[in-house]
């Protein structure tokens, strides 16, 4: 891994060339904290690291207590979600259908030489639904 470290102001930049095993760690660090390789290596360099506050054994464990909390509710979740995932594709299918019925009533309107109906808000309705 090739590290350039630019000053924020000039020309002057310094490369370095990272072994293998410290490029890995570098990208594994990254991934784990969800930052930039680039911040990894800038804290590491001016040492910006944070000490816990607190008991870090106790702030893990009240981590498993709310992930366990969160697929609790998810388990409650998950079957409401499905049912509105059913009923939005009922709605879309009401939509086509409506929409098909309408095209049908304006051709029979036209037929009998009827005024047309149009309607802008049950038009944005169906369009609501169709989405």
């Amino acid at each position: 891994m090739k590290l350039i470290i630019k000053p924020e102001k000039g020309l002057g930049k310094i490369e370095v060339e990272l072994s293998e095993e410290v490029g890995g760690e570098v990208k594994r660090l990254s991934e784990r904290y969800g930052v930039p390789p680039e911040r990894v290596i800038e804290v590491a360099l001016t040492g910006e690291f944070r000490e816990p506050k607190g008991d870090l054994e106790e702030l893990e464990r009240k981590v498993k207590e709310l992930e366990e909390k969160v697929w609790e509710l998810e388990k409650e979740y998950a079957p409401l979600r499905f049912k509105a995932y059913g009923l939005s594709e009922d709605n879309k299918i009401l939509a086509i259908e409506l929409t098909g019925l309408i095209a049908e009533n304006n051709q029979l309107r036209r037929f009998l030489k009827l005024p047309l109906r149009r309607d802008p808000e049950l038009r944005k309705l169906i369009s609501y639904y169709m989405r």
